[in-house]
């Protein structure tokens, strides 16, 4: 546990990490950390690099150049030791829909050290099955199966646990539970890499959040700093001239995006809308300046960007959900 002032423990690192498949170059070089205890959501479209990446992390694939580490352990240079660190489901959880949840568990159990009933009984509690793990897979939900292939994951204790797309094919209730699940795992003290391509999974779920675009990590923070970078405020102002000029020189203004005739306000002709990029910490500061400039103030909007509006900005307009 960190005490107070402590940096987080780096539970996975990547550093350089490059994918080359017949000399085309897959994955181009990304780094990031995962600390101890949060949800790290890893966003991009489609096609972006993300399953390569992970297949990467559990040593499915080797990179062609970087290196990862998970609890300090380097996953080519000491497998063993890194791999016992780490659950993951890439895509959907393999099981066998002829045996019950429990015979299942017992069965993945048997292929790991120190597994005994009772950490099958724990994770089955963990994962809230205890009504159902004695009945046939073959009967189990999306939902079920998806909670199965996490506590199958869960058997050996590991500090990580990698989800790729945990809530593909769910609906709306089973989304909502599966968010909910992870976020009380995180509380418990795991550390989990959530995949998606889904923005307003990983904006309402995630600590941190890196956004891969074509084999780049293109933007990696907490999801609230990523959003506040792009804040804007529409400044509903009379004369529009004057007050662009204002706003224009001023250092608090990071840029003035667009210039639009408010027709709400009929019968003013100079009355318009400055909508400009800025801190939203500064509005009170630069209303009163405005003012005193003798600059009619009709109405400011602050404008909270959601995480789609960052990967759009970030990505040019590359297609996600």
């Amino acid at each position: 546990m960190n005490g107070p002032g402590t940096s987080p423990a780096v539970v996975l690192s990547v550093r350089n990490v490059k994918k080359r498949i017949k000399n085309k170059e897959i994955i181009k070089g990304i780094s990031f950390d995962v600390y101890a205890g949060e949800i790290f959501g890893f966003l991009g479209p489609n096609g972006s690099g993300k399953t390569t990446t992970i297949r990467m992390l559990v040593d499915l694939i080797r990179p062609t150049e970087g290196t990862i580490h998970i609890c300090g352990f380097d996953v080519r240079k000491q497998h063993d030791q890194a791999m016992q660190q780490v659950g993951c489901i890439v895509e959907n959880p393999e099981l066998y829909s002829y045996l019950t949840g429990w015979e299942n568990l017992e069965h993945f159990a048997r292929m790991l050290p120190d597994v005994d009933e009772k950490r099958i009984q724990e994770v089955v509690e963990i994962v809230s099955m205890d009504q159902r793990i004695h009945d046939k897979v073959r009967t189990y939900s999306l939902g079920m199966r998806q909670r199965l292939g996490i506590a199958q994951a869960l058997l050996g204790r590991p500090s990580l646990l990698i989800l790729d797309e945990p809530t593909n094919g769910l609906d709306p209730q089973g989304i909502k539970e599966m968010r909910e699940f992870i976020q009380r795992l995180a509380a418990d003290g795991l550390s989990l890499f959530v995949s998606s391509h889904l923005l307003t999974e990983i904006q309402q779920m995630c600590d941190r959040v890196a956004i891969i675009s074509h084999g780049e990590v293109i933007q990696v923070g907490a999801v609230h700093d990523l959003i506040a970078q792009g804040g804007k405020v529409v400044w509903t102002v009379s004369p529009a001239e004057q007050a662009e000029g204002l706003l224009h020189a001023s250092s608090l203004v990071t840029a003035i995006e667009a210039i639009e005739q408010d027709s709400t306000i009929l019968g003013q002709p100079s009355v318009k809308q400055i909508v400009t990029q800025m801190d939203k910490e500064h509005v009170p500061q630069l209303s009163r300046q405005l003012m005193e400039a003798g600059i009619s103030l009709y109405a400011v909007e602050i404008k909270n960007p959601t995480l789609e509006d960052l990967f759009l900005s970030l990505t040019e307009g590359e297609t996600i959900q």
